[in-house]
């Protein structure tokens, strides 16, 4: 758990189901709910994962907090309602969900986009997400009100040139976040979005620390440093919280104020694939 964060409990009695829940940012929003009382049950498509990341949280867990697993996947809807049910019986209910479970993929100018590929991203990140409301809400409402949060990116709303299909995966999501605010907050439902930055996880290690791409990163940082996931974490567990009670439909960044600059340059690693005129915009040649 990150320096400066004490587990103060407030979640006791409380059911949270995080997708994607095996590693990195998943496994820090389940941790930091668990710690606080939750019942909280994880998700994602590797069990090995799956229950390596339960041990971690279940040796975290106070106030009663308790850590369950299944395995799914989030873009078969049969899938998702399984899901859904399993989390809801350590207490009968729902009370939150962090759709964490997302990815990227296709890294290229728009003209050269693999088709399959964009909608593969497109469905694990807009499909996986709307699913995942599709089956929480009712439990939400059923609960008397509730917080889903929707795990958005610095991509959502800064470009991120060559992402293809995540930028704009990202971007759907959190107007689906603010569009489902609109329609469940009569019930007391709210829906808010997250945007992490350049934040340590697996995926981002993959990057090299002596790379143009990672001092892009950097330099476009006012904070001048890498984010951790338990800060977003921290953030999931006061959205689903009663403290964020009057928050809903909003975005929040957790970037060190990477917004405030502008997206990576991933040219250095695009360029190599693919040459420097087709990165310019030229035909692909035959």
């Amino acid at each position: 758990m990150a320096k400066g964060t004490i587990p103060s409990g407030g979640l006791e009695g409380m059911a949270v189901l995080v997708t994607g829940g095996g590693t990195g940012i998943g496994t820090a929003c389940a941790l930091r709910c668990a710690a606080d009382g939750a019942a909280v049950t994880i998700c994602g498509r590797t069990e090995s994962k799956l229950s390596d990341a339960a041990k971690r949280i279940e040796a975290s867990a106070g106030h009663g907090g308790s850590i369950h697993y299944v395995v799914g996947d989030v873009t078969n809807e049969e899938d998702v309602a399984r899901v859904v049910a399993k989390a809801v019986e350590p207490t009968g209910g729902l009370d939150g969900c962090v759709a964490n479970a997302g990815g990227g993929g296709g890294m290229g100018p728009y003209h050269v986009q693999d088709t399959d590929e964009f909608l593969r991203v497109l469905h694990l990140n807009v499909l996986g997400t709307m699913l995942s409301v599709k089956h929480t809400a009712p439990h939400l409402v059923e609960a008397g009100g509730g917080s889903f949060v929707g795990m958005s990116s610095i991509a959502g709303h800064v470009t991120h040139p060559y992402f293809g299909a995540y930028c704009v995966s990202k971007a759907g999501i959190e107007q689906m976040m603010k569009n489902a605010a609109d329609e469940f907050g009569a019930r007391g439902v709210r829906f808010n979005s997250i945007r992490p930055g350049f934040i340590s996880t697996e995926i981002m290690e993959g990057i090299p620390r002596d790379s143009e791409v990672y001092s892009s990163y950097i330099d476009n940082t006012p904070m001048n440093g890498v984010g951790e996931p338990d800060d977003i974490g921290n953030l999931a567990r006061f959205l689903i919280g009663p403290e964020s009670r009057w928050v809903t439909g909003t975005a929040i960044n957790v970037d060190g104020g990477h917004a405030l600059r502008r997206g990576p340059d991933f040219s250095q690693f695009v360029e190599p694939a693919i040459g420097k005129d087709v990165l310019a915009g030229d035909r692909p040649k035959a």
